[in-house]
């Protein structure tokens, strides 16, 4: 139920306070509506995402087919449902979990420069996945995502070890993260210099971030993590708000700071591993997305996560449309088309910060 934040008797306070049962969040009036024109984008972009290509199909025609309603044409189904459906919905997945875990690493660091990707948590779960692909050849689709977790929680957890000293500096941490970024590339192409030629070529295809022919194995293999992280983020969110401000000030308002953080660099390693295995490694995405959510709904993580991930889900949904129709018959991957606007972004902002 929704109820209006203590304020002013009409209810017009900037806050809505969402009960369910127990649990309560206080959220910006603005991310309800602000969530649900960002939804509708999404689905309209996916829309005709899906109607283009070698087989034209009318916008009309692809809801009727996806949804299976109405007298709807049975030869767009297999074009619909098996080959480009799934593709959007992988989409929409990783970036909702590449936004979410941006968000949350630029609370827990207090850097508006952190991202899965900046950080080296992506790349380390590249190596891990690329490494599994070289070394064991034809690995499942269900077993990469535990790999490419395994290799995030890896570099998260040297990240914390080594930017530790008397408390973790928000600086120190992202450069520790750019440098073993570094070295994790570099094991990717020491994995991939040495490997079979067919190998290397897939798991190339894989690390330039694409949702190029995903099916629903993919899909199914990346909703375990949404349904459990996602919500867990979410959970998750109060405390994030503390952690933001510092660890002193968190202190004082009763967080218990190293379980908290603990778990909320797991869920971010998580939703980041889970993306990667899906799709690759796709940057930017977890730096933009919450940038462009705070302009919109404000910096309370209750809030702010949500619609991160929304964002993220929109922007790459719209990046593989304007991959795929740019330079057609030609694809660009996903990955390259979101490298070529987060790259000035990511530097617009260091800019920014050196003013500062």
């Amino acid at each position: 139920m929704n109820v209006p934040s203590p304020g002013s008797p009409e209810g017009g306070s900037p806050w809505l306070t969402l009960r369910t049962g127990a649990l309560s969040f206080r959220v910006d009036r603005r991310v309800p509506l602000v969530a649900l024109m960002t939804l509708l984008a999404t689905l309209a972009v996916m829309v005709v995402n899906i109607g283009v290509g070698e087989y034209p199909i009318a916008p009309l025609d692809v809801v009727k087919t996806a949804l299976r309603i109405g007298e709807y044409n049975k030869d767009y189904d297999f074009i619909v449902n098996t080959l480009r459906l799934p593709r959007m919905l992988v989409a929409v997945g990783v970036g909702l979990a590449l936004g979410i875990s941006g968000a949350i690493m630029q609370g827990l660091t207090r850097n508006p420069l952190a991202s899965p990707d900046i950080m080296g948590i992506s790349a380390g779960a590249g190596l891990s996945a690329v490494a599994l692909i070289v070394i064991f050849k034809d690995v499942p689709a269900s077993v990469i995502p535990f790999a490419a977790f395994a290799g995030a929680g890896i570099i998260a957890l040297l990240i914390y070890l080594v930017a530790w000293r008397k408390g973790d500096s928000p600086i120190r941490m992202v450069l520790i993260g750019i440098g073993l970024a570094a070295v994790a590339g570099a094991g990717t192409s020491f994995m991939i210099t040495f490997g079979d030629v067919h190998d290397v070529q897939r798991a190339m295809v894989w690390l330039t971030g694409s949702v190029y022919a995903r099916s629903w194995d993919e899909l199914h293999a990346l909703l375990p993590w949404l349904i459990v992280f996602v919500p867990g983020a979410v959970l998750m969110a109060r405390h994030l708000n503390a952690l933001s401000l510092g660890e002193e000030v968190a202190m004082s308002l009763g967080s218990k700071v190293p379980a908290q953080r603990g778990l909320l660099i797991l869920v971010s390693v998580a939703l980041a591993g889970a993306s990667v295995a899906a799709a690759g490694t796709i940057g930017f995405i977890g730096l933009m997305a919450p940038h462009i959510a705070r302009k919109l709904v404000g910096v309370q993580h209750e809030g702010l996560l949500l619609i991160s991930g929304v964002i993220g889900g929109f922007i790459l949904v719209a990046a593989d449309l304007v991959g795929r129709t740019l330079f057609a018959p030609i694809e660009l991957p996903a990955g390259l088309v979101v490298a070529f606007i987060g790259a000035p972004f990511f530097v617009y902002l260091l800019i920014l910060n050196n003013r500062r």
